[in-house]
């Protein structure tokens, strides 16, 4: 795979990118990070730099957080495909509709053609420790997704098995709504909830392999499935820093919170600042927003780099 030199440590990262505008190629959706052009039987997924925290978008962007997810899915997409077709079809502008030529540049790194699917709406969460919100629900109640979990784990701990929380998906702006797995049945049907679990389960399991031989530990993930036909199929991102918890495996210690990659400094700085959460996000400082940028790129090259 052909990385930006900037994700391979080779300079310093491209100017924040905060939106998109394709002039002439219709807009299909226009989520928190990404926005979605449609190119008829095919979608046109485009990544931006755009930050959320708290479930509100920050005014400044994360300078290539939008390459990394980009790059991150399309490694997870190649590398998991064999076990779990996905709706990836190709990550080169140059096989891409002509409609989107003339933004080949703009796009090229952070842009994924991908298959028009029907998305199921019910998020998969699979967790392998308990962190989070399913570590609050066991402090209140001593269950994850309403399932009793033994007495007495830590913050961090890792879980007797994996455990499929699903949610569902919120639009944007909400949050998310966590449900029972018996929910899901009734929603979607025994087979296709059972089906969907059982996939995510494999998922994270090969994964969370995969990223401990890299000294990462997938501490919580998050897939979405749509239906091509009759045929499930993987969708959005996958195993990046915005949809799963990557903790340093050799800082990971139970009963206190190890240092993650992701948007954790970002949060950091603004639970300083007393914001309630509601919009408009304060302002936030450059260092921030790089030292972000750099915990994203650490995910990326020890995820789809050499064993440790």
């Amino acid at each position: 795979m052909i990385a930006h030199p900037f994700l391979l440590g080779r300079g310093a990262p491209p100017p924040g990118l905060a939106s998109v505008a394709l002039p002439g190629v219709p807009l299909y959706a226009r989520g928190k990070i990404r926005e979605m052009y449609d190119l008829g039987h095919h979608l046109l997924m485009v990544a931006t730099d755009r930050v959320s925290a708290f479930d509100v978008v920050l005014d400044l962007p994360v300078p290539g957080k939008g390459m990394v997810l980009t790059a991150l899915t399309r490694f997870w997409f190649e590398k998991l495909g064999a076990i779990q077709p996905n709706h990836l079809v190709s990550a080169d502008p140059a096989s891409w509709p002509e409609v989107v030529q003339p933004f080949a540049d703009l796009l090229r790194g952070r842009a994924l053609l991908v298959r028009r699917c029907r998305r199921i709406n019910v998020e998969c969460v699979v967790r392998g420790y308990l962190a989070g919100g399913g570590w609050a629900e066991y402090q209140r109640q001593g269950t994850l997704a309403d399932v009793p979990l033994p007495f007495g784990l830590l913050e961090a701990e890792k879980l007797p098995e994996p455990r499929f929380t699903p949610s569902l998906k919120a639009e944007v702006g909400q949050h998310d709504e966590p449900i029972s797995v018996d929910e899901m049945e009734q929603m979607l049907g025994l087979e296709l909830a059972r089906e969907l679990e059982r996939r995510s389960l494999r998922l994270y399991e090969e994964a969370e392999a995969h990223a401990r031989e890299r000294g990462i530990i997938l501490a919580d993930t998050k897939f979405e499935f749509g239906l091509l036909g009759e045929e499930i199929v993987q969708i959005d991102e996958c195993l990046t820093p915005d949809s799963s918890r990557f903790w340093l495996a050799d800082r990971w210690q139970p009963g206190e919170t190890p240092p993650s990659l992701d948007k954790q400094p970002l949060r950091d700085y603004l639970e300083q600042t007393g914001w309630d959460k509601r919009p408009p996000p304060p302002p936030v400082p450059a260092d921030v927003l790089l030292d972000t940028s750099a915990r994203y790129v650490e995910a990326f090259r020890r995820l789809t780099g050499p064993k440790l």
